[in-house]
């Protein structure tokens, strides 16, 4: 029986590190269809959003049934905890990566992104991806340096993140009102996504240390 539960254990942990990797490929496809004014990979991201969804829905219910069925206490109690908050934040980050995927298909055949902010969304998605995967592989062997290490990355996204804005403020910005908006959303949606992963890696970190890292996610 012992041998079952921590087998269902380790399952939640697989549950969680397939999520990072399907959030990870959305915004990486959701980036190119931005990117390219690709729309069958915006409608590939749309259409797949609903297995992100599934999948969350999934883990919950199994980590509930744990909470249920075998009253884990200490470090299983964090896990099963650590996974039900990550599961939602993986979803999230799920979400972000649709909501850019829709503003390429919103504007197509027509291209979302003025030329001048295009450079700083191809390296937003390439930070985006490295941070699910690298979130990935903090689920899947519990390296808390890995984990503290995703504080960096995120610190990158935070700095593109502010120089978009820099270029979106210039006065002589030509593009108009509706691409400012377009890019201001699009820009925050990356930033959400990397906050959520570094949210993911931090679960990970109480589950070993039992302490949770200073961090603020705030609610998207």
């Amino acid at each position: 029986m012992r041998e079952a539960y921590r087998d269902q254990l380790g399952q939640l942990a697989d549950q969680l590190a397939d999520m990072c990797s399907m959030v990870g490929e959305a915004m990486e496809l959701a980036t190119r269809a931005l990117l390219e004014a690709d729309l069958a990979l915006a409608e590939q991201v749309i259409g797949d959003d609903a297995k992100v969804d599934d999948a969350r829905a999934q883990t919950e219910e199994a980590a509930y049934a744990l909470l249920a069925l075998q009253a884990p206490v200490a470090t299983d109690l964090r896990t099963v905890l650590a996974v039900i908050h990550a599961a939602e934040s993986l979803e999230r980050m799920g979400d972000l990566a649709l909501h850019v995927a829709k503003a390429a298909r919103r504007r197509h055949p027509k291209p979302v992104l003025p030329e001048a902010v295009r450079p700083y969304f191809s390296e937003m998605g390439r930070v985006a991806s490295k941070m699910a995967g690298e979130a990935e592989q903090v689920i899947r062997t519990q390296d808390v340096a890995l984990a503290r290490a995703l504080d960096d990355a995120d610190d990158e996204m935070d700095d593109l993140h502010q120089h978009l804005f820099t270029v979106l403020m210039d006065r002589e910005w030509p593009h108009g009102v509706a691409a400012a908006v377009d890019v201001t959303l699009l820009g925050r949606f990356y930033e959400r996504f990397a906050d959520h992963a570094v949210s993911v890696a931090n679960r990970v970190v109480f589950v070993v240390t039992g302490k949770m890292p200073n961090y603020s996610t705030d609610e998207f």
